[in-house]
């Protein structure tokens, strides 16, 4: 058994250890402003009109969401950031954030940024894993047809071959760097696809250990039984599984979709039933951890308690290189910073890239902020709580 070591998640003293007064005060002001759903709806409309008409207000981007969010516009600017975090014994899963592209040239440019990321994290203790999302390689009207398993014409299939190129070239230089890499999930409609590519760079690069690892968005209905099968293919041929489990982040699209086409919204019904289901897989992974990897990219204080009390029944070392807990930068540092001083293995996402092409997930950040219940109270909630406790030590 491994000793487990108290654990506090409202130790806010330890939380915001890296945030100067002036910081919390900013965060303060952010979150509050985005547990109003109207005011983020006007705020995300106005900044994507004001972009368009390239109107001057980048700083102020930067100066606020950006600044929350993200670890700079590039590599070097985040540096920072990742030696801040380290400083705490928290990881940097270096993400560049540019989605939803639509041509070949900004799809290679997304490859060779990426490849650029893994270079940075070779032999990088401050960087356990990579990452890429497959909306910036790969067009999504692509891989909508192919996950529809429509014919495609002679230049969709060979588009389709640059996507496997792409793919295998991203996994190809993780494996020779030693260096595990997450392919981020999509929307429902197109993840088939996705899936496949995953699985097959799986049984190319996880002979020996999980490098390359799919993502689970556990809100989505039969998720647990995708793992699983997941899981199974991979011992099937011989191969190490990777999974990095996320509850999910575009619930309203999917339902909106699932209404417009008149199909079954594949989202669970309740965030009860979303709970249960990322709690079985964290249980399936961890009963399977000698050929499981996992990442649990969870902001649920309730499912990283279990997740520590399953690697002690089943007799797994906090360090251990399987087990990784994870959160978004700017968000749950109760979380990351509590659970690192105790010595598990965390990482935070840090995004970067140019203002403007990361505003999809800037966006994306404060949508979910209003939408998850109490997630944007919490956090003011927290921040509250530092502030005050600072005050009353002067």
């Amino acid at each position: 058994m491994v000793e487990m070591k108290s654990i506090n998640f409202s130790d806010t003293a330890t939380a915001f250890a890296a945030k100067t007064d002036g910081d919390l005060r900013q965060s303060y002001l952010l979150f509050k402003t985005i547990n109003y759903p109207t005011l983020v709806k006007l705020g995300t409309s106005f900044i994507n009109v004001a972009l368009k008409l390239r109107l001057p207000i980048k700083n102020i981007i930067k100066a606020t969401l950006f600044k929350q969010f993200c670890g700079g516009e590039s590599i070097e600017d985040s540096q920072k950031t990742i030696e801040d975090l380290y400083r705490f014994k928290i990881g940097t899963i270096l993400d560049y954030s540019v989605e939803g592209e639509s041509n070949e040239s900004d799809f290679d440019a997304t490859y060779e940024e990426t490849l650029r990321t893994i270079a940075k994290a070779r032999g990088n203790k401050a960087i356990p894993f990579c990452v890429f999302k497959p909306t910036g390689v790969a067009s999504i009207d692509l891989l909508t047809k192919v996950s529809e398993g429509k014919a495609l014409t002679e230049e969709e299939a060979a588009a389709f071959e640059r996507v496997k190129q792409r793919f295998d070239g991203l996994c190809k230089a993780a494996h020779e760097a030693g260096q595990p890499i997450f392919v981020d999930a999509e929307d429902s409609w197109y993840q088939d696809a996705i899936d496949d590519l995953v699985y097959a760079m799986m049984v190319k690069y996880n002979q020996n250990q999980p490098i390359v690892y799919n993502t689970f968005q556990m809100y989505r209905k039969y998720m647990l039984d995708r793992l699983i099968k997941g899981h199974q293919f991979a011992q099937e041929h011989g191969v190490q599984f990777g999974a990095k489990l996320v509850r999910g982040a575009y619930m309203e699209k999917e339902a909106e979709r699932a209404a417009e086409l008149g199909y079954e919204n594949p989202i669970n019904p309740t965030k009860e039933a979303t709970d249960q289901m990322y709690d079985d897989a964290l249980r399936y992974c961890m009963e399977h951890n000698a050929t499981v990897g996992l990442a649990s990219c969870s902001h649920n204080e309730e499912s990283a308690h279990l997740l520590m009390e399953l690697m002690n029944r089943y007799g797994i070392a906090k360090d251990n290189k399987r087990v990784f807990f994870a959160q978004l930068l700017g968000m749950s540092d109760h979380l990351s910073y509590n659970l690192a001083k105790v010595d598990y293995n965390v990482a935070k996402y840090v995004p970067y890239g140019p203002v403007e092409k990361v505003m999809p997930y800037l966006f994306r950040r404060a949508e979910e902020n209003t939408s998850v219940a109490g997630q944007s109270s919490r956090e003011l909630m927290l921040v509250n709580q530092e502030l005050k406790r600072r005050s009353a030590k002067r």
